[in-house]
């Protein structure tokens, strides 16, 4: 815990279990020591990867507040584990039944013969409770560079070295559904009736083949039959005379 005269700060480092790809959340406790209204501003060296809710407030006398640190989803690990980026906290006492709205900037510079009350906070990466791959990740809690402030209250820290990490994607073969099976029974059915129906129609089509060629056979044989017919009824009939 960091205890100071205006706030006690806890815990006194931001420990986020590092996983790639995932937002994660850590929290802040202040706690007011004393009888009056402390006004408080958060600054980050890095404000792009992190959100903090609520980054300026006020603290009731004797009260408690929590902050919401938030980092946003990573694509890449830093080397080692080790994280450079810092937060600084302010604080200062504002006027009795100030809210949020009351801060401004002014309330923050030393210049101004304001007394600010500052802490210095670090960002620690801590394995997760279940790591999503073999490789064991944890952090070291060894010293870091130190970020310098510059007049304006904000930080400049170095680029952070990375490696990047690829998670492996496993596959699960898909079982075909009972919808692609009643389709492909139906085809093959359809398949099937339509070489029968075919089969049939070349059948009807060689029956009509025999009948013409009976039809063309049958005329002269016809036709002779009934020339000789003829031929005998005329030669009765000549032999009677």
């Amino acid at each position: 815990m960091s205890t100071g005269e205006l706030l006690s700060i806890e815990p006194q480092e931001l420990q986020f279990p590092f996983e790639l790809r995932k937002q994660i959340s850590c929290s802040l406790t202040l706690s007011n020591k004393i009888d009056s209204y402390v006004a408080f501003k958060v600054k980050t060296t890095n404000p792009k990867k992190y959100c903090v809710k609520p980054n300026t407030g006020v603290v009731l006398p004797r009260s408690t507040c929590n902050i919401t640190v938030t980092m946003q989803a990573q694509k890449e690990a830093p080397l080692d584990m080790q994280c450079k980026d810092k937060f600084l906290l302010q604080s200062v006492i504002a006027s009795p039944g100030a809210t949020t709205k009351d801060i401004t900037p002014e309330m923050f510079n030393k210049e101004s013969g304001h007394h600010v009350e500052e802490c210095k906070l670090r960002v620690v990466y801590v394995a997760p409770p279940r790591p999503p791959s073999p490789v064991q990740e944890g952090s070291e809690e060894g010293s870091s560079p130190r970020a310098s402030i510059s007049d304006n209250g904000s930080f400049n820290a170095a680029d952070l070295s990375s490696v990047s990490r690829t998670p492996v994607e496993r596959h699960k073969p898909q079982d075909i559904s009972s919808d692609v099976k009643s389709l492909i029974s139906k085809l093959t059915e359809e398949k099937n009736a339509a070489i029968q129906q075919n089969n049939k129609l070349q059948q009807d089509m060689e029956l009509l083949r025999r009948d013409a060629k009976r039809n063309q056979s049958g005329i002269p044989f016809m036709y002779v039959f009934l020339v000789g017919l003829i031929g005998i009824i005329l030669g009765y009939l000549l032999k009677r005379t």
